[in-house]
């Protein structure tokens, strides 16, 4: 069964960057035209069809159904209302295009743009023609995995744990009319948070769109309420302090919201105040803390794929659906994997109290198998990343071009309370020198963890000794260094489960089979009470359930593919997540039970 749009003539229609609000905006989904031809091939003058934005054609709710080869062009179409007063501009946002390409304005090139996960905007006033409406053409090409360029999970040929290749427009197109000068970045920062703290500090910086200093006024607001007012110039840190803060946690997700005025412009933002870190415990063990105290992440593995739609959730609320469904369950962090959702999931994550670890989106020619697989069955055999060929990194321009959107990926989401951990490589897909990458993303942002190597392949870099463990017991003494970083094991179960009445590919992949549901929990009992509550005792600080819902292939979600049921039964997951609560506080605590 495949999910609808909630509203099927403007999916998505909810605004869409929640950290940067105000009046004045028009959400471009909805049908527009298509059309395939060739690569050199100019633009069409007569169109396939119609399509359905921002789902990819080849996505269900497009409409379309048709694969976009390396060797074709996808162009889309449509007109729209839009004029800008004197001292207004009109600015064109869109949340993704995959992978390359062009954008035109009443046939002015406005904007071009590598790179299928990351946002970008173009000014087109100064395009718009004296007329009632205006032509938007959008030319797209997508090597998909036939090239360097960032991909994810994504595969021409699918199978396994690689899904349905798609391409094109698949977040949301909109308009804003903004004054000339405005705001175009904020920059949060909340250092040294501590629950019990009698005042707390905000860093505060406002960027307007001319790069120019202008003064501004930031208003501090809990519940409706002002805290604090301050002024501020742009492009200069401000500080503010907040008495008596309240912090952030998934227990207790307190949002202050946030007010700027600058200029003509007025602005619309929130902040959560936490700190994430890792540091010793009470004996000494390096763990991840929160707001000055060990927490435990107990995780699950998030794709971000839905059977309709692959990477475009069929509405707002199916991105809320997933959050809460595993909160319910006792889950207090959500790896997003190899993806970058809409700015709305991360959003939902702070209202709601997730924690995320965020990771990049991997590029890089082929894998070869003996880098990528080979640790799998020995899990101590570690590769110098260095080597480029061996990790598909030879491309320089590749290599630069991932730099180049992780500094971007970090940018989009640090002033999110939710994200936590940034995550740069997983298993080696397309990794290059990891120790200094991660110290490029210190550099960057200094106030979250980092998760240099996930899997595989460690160079001894970031905060965190990271594992992935599907075919041998979890025994993290094995591997605990102490060499100060903390131990989480980043993937592990992937269990597998088809239920009855629910549409499954031919080919099956995961990691162990059960025959109902009773013999799936009885085998994620046994995991946890065997293995994992153990390891806590030995340093274990994280863990990530692979995964969240079946994708494709992969039955081994939590969650069927459709999200209509829950695999495993909900009392006995909730009964172990609590129980590793309840162990972790202990252990780091040094206190006996």
């Amino acid at each position: 069964m495949t999910s609808q749009p909630a509203d099927a003539l403007v999916p998505l229609p909810e605004y869409p960057r929640p950290q940067l609000r105000r009046a004045g905006f028009t959400i471009l989904n909805g049908t527009w035209e298509h059309a395939f031809t060739a690569a050199d091939a100019p633009q069409p003058t007569g169109w396939d069809g119609p399509i359905v934005v921002p789902f990819s054609p080849e996505a269900e709710l497009s409409g379309v159904g048709r694969q976009l080869q390396p060797d074709e062009t996808l162009w889309y179409r449509r007109t729209f209302a839009a004029s800008a007063r004197p001292g207004e501009r009109v600015i064109l946002h869109f949340g993704a295009v995959d992978q390359r390409c062009r954008v035109r304005v009443n046939g002015v090139e406005v904007a071009t743009h590598v790179g299928g996960y990351l946002p970008f905007s173009a000014d087109i006033t100064d395009a718009l023609a004296d007329a009632e409406l205006h032509e938007l053409v959008v030319e797209v090409r997508d090597a998909s995995d036939t090239s360097f360029h960032s991909r994810g999970k994504q595969k021409l040929r699918r199978g396994g744990i690689w899904y349905t290749a798609q391409s094109g427009i698949w977040q949301t197109v909109w308009l804003e009319t903004v004054p000339t000068v405005h705001v175009a970045r904020l920059r949060m920062r909340t250092p040294g948070i501590r629950d019990g703290l009698a005042e707390a500090t905000l860093e505060l910086r406002v960027t307007a769109s001319d790069d120019h200093p202008h003064p501004f006024t930031a208003t501090v607001l809990a519940e409706g309420q002002v805290v604090v007012r301050a002024d501020g110039v742009s492009g200069d840190d401000l500080l503010i302090r907040i008495p008596e803060p309240r912090t952030w946690a998934p227990e207790h997700p307190f949002l202050y919201d946030l007010e700027i005025s600058l200029s003509d412009d007025r602005v619309e933002s929130y902040v959560g105040l936490r700190s994430a870190e890792v540091v010793p415990d009470a004996v000494g063990v390096p763990r991840l803390h929160l707001n000055g105290e060990p927490y435990p992440h107990i995780g699950v593995l998030d794709q971000g794929y839905w059977p309709g739609g692959l990477y475009t959730a069929p509405d707002d609320a199916a991105l809320v659906r997933d959050i809460e469904a595993m909160k319910h369950l006792g889950f207090t962090m959500l790896r997003k994997h190899i993806k970058i959702e809409p700015l709305r999931w991360y959003f939902h994550c702070d209202r709601l109290g997730m924690l995320v670890w965020q990771d990049a989106v991997n590029g890089g020619r082929e894998y070869p198998a003996r880098v990528v697989t080979l640790p799998v069955a020995h899990p101590r055999i570690r590769f110098s990343d260095r080597r480029y060929a061996a990790f598909g990194r030879a491309d320089a321009e590749g290599r630069a071009e991932f730099l180049r959107e992780l500094d971007e990926t970090i940018e989009l989401l640090r002033n999110s309370p939710a994200v936590v951990t940034w995550v740069p490589f997983n298993e080696g897909w397309g990794q290059f020198d990891a120790a200094s990458v991660a110290e490029r993303v210190r550099a960057l942002d200094p106030d979250r963890i980092v998760d240099h190597a996930s899997g595989w392949h460690d160079q001894r870099a970031g905060d965190l000794r990271s594992l992935h463990v599907y075919f041998q017991p979890i025994r993290p003494a094995r591997w605990w260094g102490r060499d100060g970083r903390a131990l989480v094991v980043s993937e592990y179960g992937g269990y597998n489960l088809r239920l009855p009445g629910h549409d499954y590919p031919e080919r099956e992949f995961g990691y162990r089979r059960a025959k109902d549901s009773a013999e799936l929990t009885a085998q994620y009992e046994r995991l946890h009470r065997r293995e994992i509550i153990p390891a806590l005792e030995h340093g274990l600080s994280a863990t990530v359930y692979t995964q969240l819902s079946d994708v494709e292939d992969e039955s081994n979600g939590i969650l069927t593919a459709d999200r209509t049921e829950v695999k495993l039964d909900a009392d006995t997951v909730r009964a172990i997540n609590h129980d590793i609560r309840r162990r972790f506080a202990a252990v780091t605590s040094g206190a006996p039970e």
